[in-house]
């Protein structure tokens, strides 16, 4: 029995292990957001992301920023 819940990704939809009891052994962990990339995510998403979809975010918002230049 797996000891956290598995659940989709809310973007990609591949299964993930989420472990908000424990953040520092979660996969989401290695994706380091500052306060604007936090915000622009969670204005578009409300659950849980896989590691992959957090870093693509990240990068969508970083090249919104260069494009309003």
């Amino acid at each position: 029995m797996a000891k956290h819940e598995i659940i989709p990704c809310e973007r990609c939809g591949s299964a993930i292990e989420c472990k908000a009891n424990s953040y520092t052994k979660c996969q989401c962990s290695v994706v380091h957001l500052d306060l604007n990339e936090v915000q622009y995510i969670s204005e578009h998403y409300d659950s849980c992301l896989c590691a992959k979809c957090l870093f693509e975010l990240q990068q969508e918002y970083k090249d919104s920023l260069v494009s309003v230049r």
